[in-house]
């Protein structure tokens, strides 16, 4: 809920400027966002007055039961005539908060978005480093023989939708209640939290878990909370804005990184890479240096001793041979 404090201009303002300068200061950030990400592209959220929770299911189960796994099991007609009316919006487009987030990434700041959504959003809008936690409405597969559908497949089928390889039943890749998150993507997602500079969380309530506790793995306390309802991390973020995602995100992210900034980021690029390079080819011709030093030494040490040798042998061979003169018998004397 919006407090009475965000409401005074200044202090909105206020918080913008600061939400910058932590942008500025920052290199490595990490988004963490939920259903506030994505009302302003038409898609409700879960638990605020107007969200999926508390409207009409259609059926007779409250929606928060429909999405469990046991429902889902038990009841597939029913979970599937709510899932297409409720949890799928094709022609959902992404919006100013998912835009932002692309520039961010672009100007080499924003390492990873770790998304509670399941709808495709922000690859859609060209994020390429997302980690989606619960799955995506957008690829389904058979639960018999794993034979993959799009979303296109699931919704052209009446009820619910069966494999055209094996009649098993396709369902969305999608995390239910009482289901396991993937371990890897929970991973990367902790990982990822761990060598951030500025944790941004935005757009959720903050009660579901794992996702609720991920802040708890930072070193520091550079959080900024972004959502209109309050969080139990409030208090203790470093910033804290109740706003829209998209308004916010779309103030503080620049449109476009400077001349002067994308310039000295080259050069020090540049300069890194070459001294890279410099230092490569220096322990290259060293290396080279020392075998021919090494080489060289040896052949010089080989060398006389070797040559001492065949000039010995030479000599020898060359040497005559001294032949043994016949005695002399001595002259008769003449009578």
């Amino acid at each position: 809920m919006e407090t009475r404090i965000d409401r005074l201009g200044s202090v909105r303002e206020d918080k913008l400027r600061q939400l910058k300068q932590l942008i500025a200061d920052s290199e490595n950030i990490v988004f963490l966002g939920g259903a506030g990400v994505s009302t302003e592209s038409g898609i409700p959220d879960f638990r605020s007055g107007t969200g999926i929770y508390n409207t009409d299911s259609g059926v007779k189960y409250r929606p928060i039961d429909i999405i469990a796994h046991d429902f889902f099991m038990e009841h597939p007609e029913d979970f599937f005539d709510f899932y297409k009316r409720k949890l799928i919006y094709p022609d959902a487009r992404p919006n100013k908060a998912h835009k932002a987030l692309v520039r961010l990434e672009r100007q080499g700041k924003l390492k990873a978005i770790i998304t509670q959504n399941i709808d495709n959003l922000h690859q859609e809008a060209g994020s390429k480093c997302v980690i989606e936690l619960h799955g995506s409405v957008f690829r389904n597969y058979c639960m018999e023989c794993g034979k993959k559908y799009d979303l296109e497949y699931v919704v052209a089928q009446e009820g619910v939708p069966h494999c055209e390889k094996c009649g098993g039943i396709v369902r969305p890749d999608i995390v239910l209640y009482e289901e396991n998150l993937n371990h890897k993507d929970v991973d990367d997602a902790i990982k990822a939290v761990k060598k951030c500079d500025l944790l941004i969380i935005a757009g959720t309530s903050l009660t579901v878990y794992p996702a609720a506790t991920f802040a708890q793995f930072l070193k520091h306390d550079r959080i900024v909370i972004i959502n209109k309802s309050s969080t139990y991390m409030d208090l203790k973020a470093l910033l804290t804005i109740h706003d829209n995602v998209g308004d916010v995100l779309d103030n503080c992210v620049p449109k476009r990184v400077s001349r002067a900034k994308a310039a000295t980021k080259s050069k020090a690029k540049t300069k890194t890479s070459t001294k890279a390079k410099t230092t490569a080819a220096g322990k290259t011709a060293a290396a080279k240096t020392k075998t021919s030093a090494k080489s060289a030494s040896k052949t010089v040490k080989s060398t006389p001793a070797s040559k001492s040798k065949t000039e010995t042998k030479v000599k020898v061979a060359a040497k005559p041979k001294t032949a043994k003169e016949p005695a002399k018998k001595p002259a008769k004397s003449k009578s």
